[in-house]
């Protein structure tokens, strides 16, 4: 009976588990909050229902091994020596700032020296799974706030195999003897030297003859043999097993399977991950929680306050503004999911007591239930703070604009972001020979581009202030290519209200957003779900040789009933409403005359484009001159712009002679 009261608890866990995920995916809460949660309502001190809590915490082991593994198989021992030094910097400071200030008020309260340091870093870690799907759901994971938070992030993930390589020496195992500590560090380095060793060659070897035998199942126990024989491996020589599995991840990541394997390991993780934060809240006792619900508040407002002053405070000491400081600080105020797996280990060790685990597990998942709220209200946060009487400099960061030289154009782009898009646009207004200014908030691309010679400069462009010193009131359009939705907002409003006549266009990932970002004076807004979806059907009917002008039809029309607001797209295509229907052959298109060309320099009766060609010349654009039904004695130069219409095949023929 006892398997089957096993089995019992399974089938209740994972239909709660079900419910919850289904719940929290409708309130946009991640589902990590609502294991937790689930944990404590089946838990002893709740509902009771799970009986064999031995049997799941097992298991519960068993995720956190695969949760380390496939940490270790993300994170190459390559990209980790190429890492820039930054993303460290930033990491190391969070930790160490927030380590630093909790240690010394435990102290106070009389905790020891160890107790203190242990309870400051379980604080020190914030949510991965939380803060990145947060993020990536609302397409800042490529903001500055973005990156910045993924690099701490990374260091935080990374300083969990330290800290629980140390827990010995907290726990007083060693009793902070420096021979035992000198003989962790160079097991552990010997081990690492044989984890190198093993993954140049061993690993790859046994890999690529499991993977000749095209058989998915000998791949899969393969790979978990790795991870748990590297584990024990580790146990044996006085190391922990999470060690042992971030290890075995980092063997696997330096072969050319490594994807696959995290593919394959995912599912497995997924469920084991469920079992132990499910675990850990059935350990939280409600009774002595409601008990001192005060101490638990104050704890939670403690944890809030502290991880947002150091995460906002480190971002701004290098060098970012006040605004991405606040982002960063509000990103990562909460308690992390791995500080669980320390508070456990920390517990076995002494490290803290069974009132104080308590109170941590209470205000942890608290921290975890505010997360998303708190982000999705950061914006309105910053801008509370930005108002205070703050120096100039610590709102602007420590590149901002004074230290640049002021730009003199007139009749310019300023491009807003250096990403993929922000470089797509400035390299074909480069070679457009059109003026343009980039302001960009990471100080590392705008020192570097800066020595290749792209006009560029360090600046905020939700301050006013910065969008004066590139001449916003003398632009011409202002190209916003930033994946940060609040920002997007917040510099469209205000280029409109410096500059009514600018021509603003604005990247966004959501169509939801369009509608927000027209009614602050937004000219046009290009939604990335939405284009995505039109450059796919466009390649889709060209792989199929459907002529282009049919092809610009379909895509007039899909523009014309999913967005009415791209009226401005929509217009180009509905200039010859009625063309296909009566002329079905007939395409218009333009070409630029190269320098080169064989016609270039010749008149339109010249080169016979009606006679020879049997295409006709709509109109020829030259600079801010535009001809239209030019006459036979018209010459075309180079550099002009030829509008011709004709059937497909005549445009075809022709199209050599303009090139």
């Amino acid at each position: 009976m006892a398997e089957l009261g096993f089995l019992r608890d399974f089938v209740i866990i994972f239909g709660v588990a079900i419910g919850i995920t289904f719940l929290f995916y409708h309130l946009r809460i991640a589902p990590i909050v609502g294991y937790l949660i689930a944990g404590v309502l089946l838990g002893p001190s709740v509902l009771g229902a799970a009986k064999d809590v031995a049997s799941i915490e097992v298991l519960a082991e068993v995720g956190i091994i695969l949760l380390l593994f496939l940490i270790g198989v993300e994170f190459s021992l390559n990209e980790l020596l190429r890492m820039n030094r930054k993303i460290f910097l930033v990491g190391f400071l969070q930790v160490l700032l927030t380590t630093a200030f909790v240690s010394l008020i435990g102290i106070g309260f009389g905790a020891s020296v160890s107790q203190g340091v242990f309870v400051g870093l379980l604080v020190a870690m914030s949510s991965t799974v939380i803060v990145m799907k947060v993020l990536s759901d609302r397409g800042e994971i490529d903001s500055p706030q973005g990156r910045l938070t993924t690099a701490i992030l990374i260091f935080q993930d990374l300083s969990v195999v330290v800290i629980v390589l140390l827990m010995p020496v907290l726990g007083g195992k060693s009793d902070f003897s420096a021979l035992e500590i000198v003989l962790n560090v160079f097991m552990v380095f010997a081990f690492m030297v044989l984890v190198i060793v093993t993954s140049r060659s061993l690993v790859p070897f046994i890999l690529y003859r499991v993977v000749q035998t095209h058989n998915r199942e000998l791949f899969l126990l393969s790979i978990v043999l790795i991870c748990f024989g590297t584990a024990y491996l580790t146990s044996l020589v006085g190391l922990s097993l999470a060690l042992g599995a971030f290890l075995a991840g980092l063997i696997i990541s330096e072969s050319e399977y490594g994807h696959q394997a995290f593919s394959e390991i995912l599912p497995l993780k997924d469920i084991f991950s469920i079992l132990f934060f499910v675990s850990i809240g059935m350990l939280l006792d409600v009774g002595s929680v409601l008990r001192n619900p005060w101490i638990v508040l104050i704890g939670v407002a403690g944890i809030l306050v502290i991880k947002f002053a150091v995460g906002t405070v480190v971002p701004v000491v290098i060098g970012y503004p006040l605004r991405i400081g606040v982002l960063v600080g509000v990103a990562l105020a909460q308690i992390g999911e791995f500080s669980f797996v320390l508070s456990k280990e920390g517990l076995n060790y002494g490290l803290i007591s069974g009132y104080d685990y308590q109170v941590f597990l209470a205000s942890a998942i608290i921290t975890m239930v505010f997360t998303p709220f708190m982000i999705k209200g950061s914006g309105k946060i910053s801008e509370a703070i930005e108002r205070l009487p703050l120096p100039h400099n610590i709102k602007l960061g420590r590149f901002n604009e004074e230290k640049a030289e002021r730009t003199n154009l007139t009749n310019h782009v300023v491009v807003v972001g250096f990403g993929l898009n922000g470089k797509n646009v400035s390299k074909v207004l480069s070679k457009s020979q059109i003026p343009f200014i980039v302001l960009e908030l990471n100080p590392e691309t705008v020192r570097g581009e800066k020595k290749r010679g792209i006009p560029i400069m360090y600046g905020d462009a939700t301050k006013e202030s910065v969008l004066l010193h590139v001449n916003i009131r003398t632009a011409r359009t202002v190209a916003i290519a930033i994946s940060d939705a609040s920002a997007t907002r917040r510099i469209v409003e205000l280029a409109r209200r410096m500059n009514p006549s600018v021509y603003i266009i604005a990247r966004t990932r959501y169509t939801s957003e369009i509608n927000p970002l027209y009614s602050l004076g937004a000219n046009d807004v290009i939604p990335e779900e939405f284009e995505t979806s039109i450059e796919i059907i466009s390649r889709v009917l060209h792989h199929y040789f459907i002529p282009v002008n049919e092809i610009e039809k379909h895509i007039g029309d899909i523009r014309k009933d999913g967005y009415d607001m791209l009226r401005n797209l929509q217009q180009k295509y509905d200039i010859f409403p009625d063309l296909k229907l009566h002329l079905p052959d007939i395409e218009i298109e333009t070409f630029r005359i190269m320098d080169g060309s064989r016609i270039a320099g010749k008149t339109l009766a010249d080169v016979g484009f009606r006679r020879k060609y049997g295409v006709t010349v709509l109109a020829v654009m030259r600079g801010k001159e535009t001809v239209t039904n030019p006459s036979g004695d018209t010459a075309i130069l180079a550099k002009d712009i030829v509008i011709l219409m004709g059937k497909r095949e005549s445009i075809a023929g022709v199209s050599a002679l303009l090139f």
